[in-house]
């Protein structure tokens, strides 16, 4: 697949750990210019590390707080300035106060609860809302989201709630922007060991499930989520949307 001339914005790589990585790493190979963005500029350090991994020169790095409208608003203002459009956008943004990962999903917290909705759900639908704004035609969004959305799993608690809501506001937004020619999905990834996976309590076991149950009999790795994502990205999956799409070895269809 040959992505040359193609421009996306990913949000969400922390460390080389990141299933936003894996994404990064599959687009640079089939040769689209990738614009990272990060949270604070504490972030630019590892980021930089990773980089000269890539074999494109990917050299435009925006700061861009979530939880900010305005912060949001600046960021895709400030990318659109510095590219001619953007052709997609990988949200690969989640996060959970790790006491609210263990234990019952009653005793979630209201301010966790808050800050679990705002941040893993609610912010891709300000990020689209600012990314329409400069995107080229036939443009596509793509996020991660996880079958604790569509199950009840041990310890994912409030995760599980906001992924849910993530899932609806694909379609939603999949309904609200399919005029303008964008399009929304999801990538629902099998458990991968990253810097948030490893705030879910017993998250160990959950990957020996995966090796015993799934059909594959194995788990996936972070280049074939990157894989799926790309496809999403590009005009080849032109016809989907508003679609939460499996890459777990297929653990998702078993009884």
């Amino acid at each position: 697949m040959d992505l040359s001339g193609k421009t996306y914005v990913i949000m969400g790589v922390a460390n080389k750990r990141s299933i936003a990585w894996g994404a990064a790493r599959a687009l640079d190979k089939m040769g689209a210019r990738l614009v990272f963005t990060i949270l604070s500029e504490r972030f630019r350090k590892e980021l930089d590390k990773l980089l000269v991994e890539l074999e494109g020169d990917h050299d435009i790095i925006v700061e861009c707080d979530v939880t900010s409208d305005e912060d949001v608003s600046k960021a895709f203002k400030e990318i659109g300035e510095k590219t001619d459009g953007i052709d997609g956008v990988l949200h690969a943004i989640a996060f959970a106060d790790k006491n609210e990962l263990t234990g019952g999903y009653s005793e979630t917290s209201r301010d966790g609860f808050k800050m679990a909705l705002d941040i893993s759900a609610y912010s891709l639908t300000i990020v689209s809302k600012y990314a329409k704004e400069i995107m080229n035609e036939n443009g596509s969004i793509v996020t991660m989201t996880y079958l604790g959305g569509e199950r009840a799993m041990p310890n994912y608690n409030v995760m599980g709630v906001a992924k849910a809501a993530l899932d609806a506001s694909v379609r939603y937004l999949a309904y609200d922007l399919g005029e303008q020619g964008i399009r929304v999905n999801a990538v629902s990834a099998g458990p991968i060991r990253t810097l948030s996976s490893s705030a879910v309590g017993e998250f160990k076991s959950i990957l020996k499930e995966i090796e015993q149950r799934a059909p594959l009999k194995r788990n996936v790795d972070q280049l074939e989520v990157g894989n799926t994502v790309a496809f999403l990205l590009s005009e080849l999956s032109s016809g989907i949307t508003g679609e939460v799409l499996h890459v777990d070895s297929g653990y998702h269809i078993m009884a």
